[in-house]
């Protein structure tokens, strides 16, 4: 006989009945989709983790409804263990104000509230909620962080709200001359103080969650993002003042006014960055203070009573490619020492510690101790990584020609 392949001979299926039928579809699926989890947990090496997230928080609750049992599963996310670790360390700031000190003796308003009240009918006494900001507890104590706009006014109440809807009369004990960080204190004890985390580990794509009074309303509202950018240097202000503030962090979780003040934090609960800005012409484009300065801020007042930081005594701007074009530099990094734009903002300020090195306007500061100046290393953040009375070395360029400099850091005075 010719080598021919031998084809098996059928085998007899099975018959089954619908019911039965419809039980293999379903289990098939359940197997496959049980398989597939566990392939995928244990070709990532995750299996452990797979197996306390699937079934550990797994809660069967039976009913009586003749024979069946409803099986409900909980889902915890990393979002809401985070929710439910921090929330009552965040405040709410409530601004308050007599109304005696808006209104002129005539009764005639100023224009912020001619919206709120008829013309020629403004009450002008008692006082009137102006509106609101965020913080965070910083220790079981009572001290507390927010933004320094939050509180600038020194003719303004301050009250502050915790999240089991008690309130407290919040006295300001120090604001930041640099950044727009300020410290309350409130009569209280065995507050849930906040962690700090290290800003200077975060990455650009790390999630981040902001938490805050949004609107002045919607106390402890949750928003999620990412961090968008790091070591921004923006400009932010209300339309009567502004300020800049360096090393800021972008990110696209949703920061709205009343945010203010509030924090930003990583999935592990600590507090990475204060949210202090929205851009007006963006979508979801916010800024918060790294943590790192916001922590400084605490420890200079729990150690001296007030907020010290060195200065150098400098105006400038960091010089970038287009700088440099405009210019014609001949570097593309550091920052060049420059005016501001009115005749009071000088270059250099008189008795200051760049004044007494001999720094010029004009001059471009290359280095600080042998950092280069450039996108991730900007000038304040260098120099409020030190003391006063700390000796710096600066490389300078100067009418064409490097030199080296040597500065002593002295405290800014407000």
């Amino acid at each position: 006989m010719p080598d021919t392949p031998m084809t098996p001979a059928p085998k007899p299926q099975p018959r089954y009945t619908q019911s039965a039928l419809t039980l293999a579809v379903i289990l098939s699926l359940i197997l496959g989709t049980i398989g597939g989890a566990l392939g995928g947990a244990f070709a990532s090496g995750n299996f452990d983790s797979w197996f306390n997230r699937t079934f550990n928080k797994t809660s069967v609750a039976s009913s009586s409804s003749g024979s069946s049992t409803t099986l409900k599963v909980e889902e915890e996310s990393a979002t809401i263990d985070v929710v439910e670790k921090v929330q009552k360390s965040v405040v709410s700031i409530i601004i308050t104000k007599d109304l005696s000190k808006i209104y002129n003796q005539s009764g005639a308003g100023l224009s912020p509230f001619d919206l709120f009240f008829g013309n020629g009918q403004q009450p002008s006494e008692g006082t009137k909620e102006l509106g609101g900001g965020s913080g965070f507890i910083l220790s079981a104590d009572g001290y507390i962080m927010t933004n320094k706009h939050v509180v600038d006014d020194a003719q303004a109440d301050y009250t502050v709200l915790t999240n089991d809807a008690k309130s407290y009369s919040a006295k300001v004990i120090a604001t930041d001359p640099v950044n727009d960080l300020a410290v309350l204190k409130i009569d209280a004890k065995d507050l849930p103080a906040i962690e700090f985390g290290n800003s200077e580990d975060l990455q650009i794509g790390q999630t981040v969650i902001a938490i805050g009074n949004a609107l002045g309303e919607y106390r402890n509202t949750v928003t999620k993002g990412v961090v968008s950018g790091l070591a921004r240097r923006i400009t932010a202000g209300d339309g009567q003042s502004s300020e800049t503030l360096e090393n800021a962090i972008q990110t696209d979780a949703a920061i709205n006014p009343g945010n203010s003040g509030g924090p930003l934090l990583n999935l592990a609960g600590q507090v990475i960055g204060v949210n202090v800005a929205v851009s007006q012409q963006g979508q979801l484009i916010g800024f918060a203070i790294p943590a790192n300065q916001a922590n400084t801020v605490f420890e200079s007042v729990k150690k001296t009573g007030r907020i010290v930081r060195p200065y150098l005594g400098v105006r400038y701007i960091p010089i970038t490619k287009a700088l440099k074009d405009q210019n014609k530099l001949s570097v593309d990094y550091g920052v060049l020492i420059q005016r501001g734009t009115t005749k009071d903002e000088l270059a250099i300020i008189p008795g200051g510690p760049a004044d007494k090195a001999g720094l010029q306007e004009n001059d471009i500061i290359l280095e600080i101790n042998g950092v280069k100046l450039d996108t991730e290393h900007s000038l304040a953040g260098e120099i409020q990584k030190r003391a006063p009375g700390d000796t710096i070395t600066l490389k300078v360029l100067s009418k064409g020609q490097e030199k080296t400099v040597t500065a002593t850091l002295e405290e800014y005075k407000q």
